[in-house]
């Protein structure tokens, strides 16, 4: 073959319009396993025992039949009303993705079509727009006000109002910046917008306690969904497996458009194990909230900008290049991530909080920068 001659097709079926113009998310996620990664919010210690021990007793026939989810939804809503709602909630109204992401594509491709409008925040996390730009949706992102980038609460109000978007999605804490809003305010947004869905992505509530769960009653408002994760605090992020939470009928519509057994059977068991053992997700919890104390210490002390709010993770802003301390700090086997440029974070890094050891372990890196 001559090495001129191209090793693809110079014609091959075109995609939709929407999946050709589509700049997919992205994520640096190979090559990591050796680094300190403060670099993706994952769980810095790993899951419980009782998770690696029910992994290893899986038996050779629950590999080579499909997987069953009996129970699990059971034990969702039990580890849920431990920690107090207002209102019980049944099995039925329990959806279970292959992770959150798969939760999230689903209401797109459940509730969106082209002409119609997602209402959203910036920045926040970068799969939510692609989401919506598959469907051929209208993109309405409003930016968080300010340094201490406070949520655009009255700004998000009228758009809902005058706009009336099919889709509200709210990120709780917010995944770049941290920012929170009361969980009664954001029912205070579905309750005057009963016509758009109101997705809350909760990934990081359990390091803020900024849940709905505990408040919302789904017999008077039908149009909110919440998003949960074992990946943050139970360590199951490779994994994937992820919760949808909301009236029964908006589940089920959220969960039709996925395949009968996209959740596999580690997924399933390792779910099982989590959540027999919060009392390990509560510790892990509560290190990460030590160690956010630490740092904060050190952050104040340092006189550099920096942003902590909600979740486990927080911004920086170095006096070098961000890019630049990015790259000394993975040779000094650290991992952060660097923010976009040409954004309201350009010039930033975001640095996942572990254990406070972690904690000291960057710091020390840092300062060598």
């Amino acid at each position: 073959m001559n090495k001129d001659t191209p090793s693809f097709p110079l014609f091959f079926p075109r995609a939709r319009p929407e999946i050709e113009e589509l700049e997919p998310y992205q994520a640096p996620l190979e090559g990591r396993r050796k680094f300190l990664r403060l670099d993706f919010n994952e769980n810095t210690l790993g899951p419980s025992p009782l998770v690696v021990d029910a992994l290893k007793k899986i038996k050779a026939n629950e590999i080579s039949i499909y997987p069953e989810y009996d129970g699990l939804r059971e034990v969702v809503v039990a580890n849920l009303m431990k920690k107090g709602l207002k209102l019980p909630i049944k099995p039925e109204q329990i959806g279970i993705f292959n992770g959150v992401d798969a939760a999230i594509n689903a209401v797109f491709h459940s509730y969106g079509e082209r002409g119609d409008k997602l209402l959203t925040t910036t920045p926040t996390f970068g799969y939510y727009s692609p989401c919506a730009h598959m469907r051929g949706m209208e993109i309405h992102s409003v930016p968080y006000e300010h340094e201490k980038f406070r949520f655009p609460y009255e700004t998000i109000q009228q758009y809902l109002l005058e706009m009336r978007p099919r889709i509200l999605l709210i990120c709780n804490p917010n995944n770049p910046t941290g920012t929170r809003l009361s969980p009664e305010k954001i029912i205070e947004l579905a309750t005057n917008a009963p016509e758009t869905l109101v997705v809350v992505d909760e990934l990081y509530e359990a390091f803020t306690g900024d849940s709905v769960l505990p408040l919302i009653d789904f017999s008077s408002i039908s149009n909110v969904l919440i998003l949960r994760s074992l990946a943050k605090t139970s360590g199951l992020a490779g994994l994937r497996i992820g919760f949808a939470i909301g009236v029964n009928e908006v589940v089920n519509r959220v969960s039709r458009v996925t395949g009968p057994y996209d959740v596999n059977s580690f997924a399933v068991t390792a779910a099982f194990a989590a959540l027999s053992d919060q009392a390990y997700v509560d510790a892990y919890v509560g290190k990460v909230l030590d160690a956010r104390k630490w740092i904060h210490n050190q952050l104040i002390a340092s006189g550099l900008r920096f942003h902590l709010d909600g979740g486990n993770y927080f911004l920086l802003w170095p006096e070098k290049s961000a890019g630049d301390v990015a790259s000394s700090l993975k040779q000094l086997g650290v991992l952060v991530r660097e923010m976009k440029v040409n954004s309201p974070l350009e010039g930033s890094l975001r640095v996942s909080i572990g254990t406070r050891t972690q904690m000291r372990k960057f710091w020390d890196a840092f300062l060598k920068i």
